[in-house]
């Protein structure tokens, strides 16, 4: 399945809802696998983004349905890029 990079901000709801609630992170990242996509790695980052998730999904309709439906809570903004191996890319270009 394709790889995507979710770049999330909090909001400042989001932000005080992690702060009461920290776990809140880990039942998101279940919601995502029960969305359909899979989160293979996570790091919480400082700067321009809260967090940089690198997700498996599907196809990029099911990665927009899901940052979409994650947008809609109103607790973060999220940029999505999907993300192509080095060697596919290589590939590719030869």
């Amino acid at each position: 399945m394709p790889i995507y990079i979710m770049l999330s901000t909090l909001t400042d709801g989001g932000r005080k809802t992690i702060k009461k609630h920290p776990e809140r992170i880990e039942e998101v990242n279940r919601e995502i696998e029960n969305m359909g996509a899979k989160v293979l790695a996570q790091y919480a980052v400082l700067g321009q983004y809260d967090f940089i998730s690198i997700l498996d999904a599907a196809n990029n309709e099911a990665i927009a349905k899901i940052s979409i439906d994650l947008g809609a809570r109103g607790t973060v903004q999220i940029v999505t890029l999907p993300a192509i191996p080095v060697d596919e890319f290589i590939t590719k270009m030869t």
